[in-house]
């Protein structure tokens, strides 16, 4: 290979790449070629890529329906920027985005199309709600992920300059009220209703209410669907318009085309990216017409009109629609769920199993070090670390997530076969094992006696 080779081209990078780079720490490999589920390295190897470019991959790498609809725009001689012209381009990824949509909200909707990335779409969005409503305050929760910009970061989990009123999402596992279940979920809403209607609870009335039905980041953690349901009853009463961050959950993702679809919820606002682009940036936010209170250029971005992304999304919505591959993602995602659920009775480093459709978590924990009061072990960072090690030494990819980095995320492509997804958890198991022996304390060594003089 020219350069010197994919070991020159990864120092390289280290070299001269920022501190900032992520994925490239935890994934030395110099992709090369890809087609569906697979990535080939400069170094030959071939990986499969359960990471597909953070949830962004929904017809994996390089499908045909894609390729076909990027070169229709490159051969027609059709221009490739344009702002936010209208062209036939984006007429038709308008079109297919509303045929998807939860209809009671396609019906009455408008579209922004933002800057490129899904954290713009999410400032977006909360701009948007504080110019509907007049007020400033957001609600957002525990653990959530919605970007890396300012006002993204400030209603995600990480924010340390809190200007967000913060509540408990429900998860069992790691229940914030310790009972886990309905009950759990029954006191996150009744804690979100009590704090609007308490007259001293000393939280004014949010611009908005921003959340993700399955939280991706966050840990894979999916919003009970009847807690959902009781959330956007409480918004509708108090007049909160109910946001939910649908970039990395859409598409298909979770079992349904949206995520938010399983509870049968329809939300204000919905903020879309990652997979409405074919694998190419694209980030928009759609929300009821009553909300659209902006001036002209209140919310703005020169690459808005990103037209080849525009017509690989189209193709993308089209194809996942008419194959229904969001029922297919629930069928094959159960099954795996089921695999991965076997493996904890072999292996108490696994705390957690759950997901939604083709977005799966699997929580790793240490067993050894829990306290007897303790409703479940710590997390096990170093081991999932670990476990991620072993996945690429096999040749598959995956990624960290979760409060601790102990969940280990596989999100395949919802293409993925029945074969394929066999061969990813026989790497993945084969992994896990490989993690859990080297992580394991061995017997003590037998106690040796120094050997005395020779008669």
């Amino acid at each position: 290979m020219a350069g010197g080779g994919y070991e020159a081209i990864l120092r390289r990078q280290a070299q001269r790449e920022s501190s900032a780079r992520t994925y490239a720490r935890s994934l030395p490999i110099v992709p090369v070629r890809a087609r569906g589920l697979t990535i080939e390295g400069a170094d030959g190897r071939r990986y499969l890529d359960c990471l597909s470019g953070a949830g962004t991959l929904a017809l994996g790498h390089n499908h045909p329906v894609v390729l076909e609809a990027i070169h229709r725009v490159l051969d027609s001689g059709a221009p490739l920027h344009v702002l936010d012209l209208a062209t036939p381009v984006k007429d038709a990824f308008t079109s297919e985005l509303f045929a998807t949509l939860p209809p009671e909200l396609a019906a009455d909707a408008r579209v922004q199309f933002c800057g490129p990335a899904g954290t713009d779409a999410v400032e977006a969005a909360l701009k948007l709600v504080r110019t509907a409503t007049g007020r400033r305050g957001l609600f957002a929760f525990t653990g959530a992920y919605h970007g890396m910009t300012a006002g993204a970061l400030a209603v995600s989990g990480g924010a340390e300059d809190v200007r967000v009123t913060r509540l408990p999402y429900p998860q069992s596992y790691r229940c914030p009220f310790g009972v886990g279940g309905e009950r759990g979920a029954e006191l996150s809403a009744r804690w979100t209703e009590t704090l609007l209607d308490d007259p001293k609870s000393g939280v004014a009335a949010p611009a908005g209410l921003i959340v993700e039905a399955v939280q991706g980041e966050g840990g894979v953690l999916p919003a009970p669907d009847a807690w959902m349901r009781r959330v956007r009853s409480i918004t509708a009463r108090h007049s909160i318009p109910l946001v939910v961050d649908e970039v990395q959950t859409g598409v298909g993702r979770t079992g349904a085309f949206w995520a938010v679809e399983h509870s049968g919820v329809v939300p204000d606002v919905m903020v879309l990216s990652k997979a409405i682009g074919g694998s190419l940036p694209l980030a928009v936010i759609v929300y009821r017409s009553g909300l659209d209170a902006w001036e002209p250029g209140a919310h703005a971005g020169t690459f808005r009109g990103n037209q080849l992304a525009m017509a690989a999304g189209t193709a993308t919505l089209a194809y996942v629609r008419e194959n229904r591959l969001a029922e297919r993602a629930a069928t094959l995602g159960a099954r795996m769920l089921g695999r991965l659920q076997g493996l904890q009775a072999a292996h108490p480093c696994v705390g957690d199993v759950r997901g939604r459709g083709l977005m799966i978590g699997v929580e790793l924990v240490d067993p050894e070090a829990a306290a007897p009061d303790d409703p479940v072990p710590p997390a096990a960072p170093a081991l999932a670390r670990a476990v991620r090690r072993e996945c690429l030494a096999r040749g598959l990819i995956v990624e960290l997530g979760g409060r601790h980095s102990a969940v280990v995320r596989l999100l395949p492509p919802l293409t993925l076969t029945d074969e394929q997804a066999t061969a990813v958890l026989d790497r993945f198991a084969d992994a896990l094992a490989a993690a859990e022996r080297a992580h394991r304390p061995g017997p003590p060594a037998p106690h040796r006696t120094a050997p005395g003089p020779s008669h």
